[in-house]
């Protein structure tokens, strides 16, 4: 069945309409966040602005209404992955580790490529909502033709989900299962050992506890004055 393609929008956006000035401060504060992450050396604050690029995201998505996907990402996203990173802290240090300026030189050289293959690559996208891109003259038009007819469903989304790309719906929903096996596993519940409990050397040195070195040096002098009471050669 070939469906005409549908006028989706009548008119585009101006530059300096409502919509696109609420996308560029979005975009920057997303920038803002990622760069205030790359700074950032403690692991908590890194976990904090994940979840606020995350929602920063959702808000955007919800700007080009993709209400669907800013769903998605806010549950998954600002959620589920922010309790996976402060549930996985447990098990961690809270400072990341310092890293030689010699090491970020190729992981530079390799986003500069990428980022500009990517901006490349955008020339040729069609505007925003224009009927005739590849997305809505082809099937995505058949889908919104023939979903009432063959699915029944008054959510054209959930049909799609559900029925046309259900194997792939199937896949994603495996995928996502299996993660969050993984992660429990990998954060020790449900077995006697309960997780790793690993100490950062910093922070226990900082609140004047002390470090699992000084701990070790008690337990030898404490098992030397005992050879010492009981006459033995230390």
């Amino acid at each position: 069945m070939n469906a005409e393609p549908l006028a989706l929008v009548s008119t585009f956006e101006t530059p300096l309409s409502p919509t696109v000035l609420l996308d560029v401060a979005i975009l920057s504060l997303l920038v803002v966040c990622a760069v205030a992450m790359i700074n950032m050396r403690r692991l908590f604050g890194v976990a904090m602005l994940s979840g606020v690029y995350s929602f920063l995201s959702a808000l955007f998505f919800v700007a080009m209404d993709a209400v669907d996907v800013a769903f998605t990402e806010a549950a998954v996203g600002a959620g589920v992955s922010t309790v996976l990173v402060l549930s996985g802290m447990a098990l961690a240090s809270r400072r990341e580790k310092p890293v030689s300026k010699q090491r970020i030189y190729m992981p530079l050289v390799i986003v500069t490529i990428v980022g500009a293959a990517l901006i490349y690559a955008t020339i040729d996208m069609p505007a925003l909502g224009d009927p005739n891109s590849p997305v809505n003259s082809h099937v995505g038009m058949a889908y919104v033709a023939t979903s009432p007819q063959d699915i029944t469903v008054p959510n054209i989304v959930t049909g799609v989900l559900a029925s046309y790309r259900g194997y792939d719906t199937f896949g994603e929903t495996v995928v996502v299962f299996t993660a969050g096996i993984a992660c429990l596993l990998l954060l020790g519940w449900g077995s006697m050992r309960g997780g790793r409990n690993v100490s950062d050397p910093e922070e226990r040195q900082a609140l004047g506890a002390p470090t699992p070195a000084d701990e070790a040096m008690a337990r030898e002098n404490e098992a030397a004055e005992i050879r010492n009471r009981e006459g033995e050669p230390s």
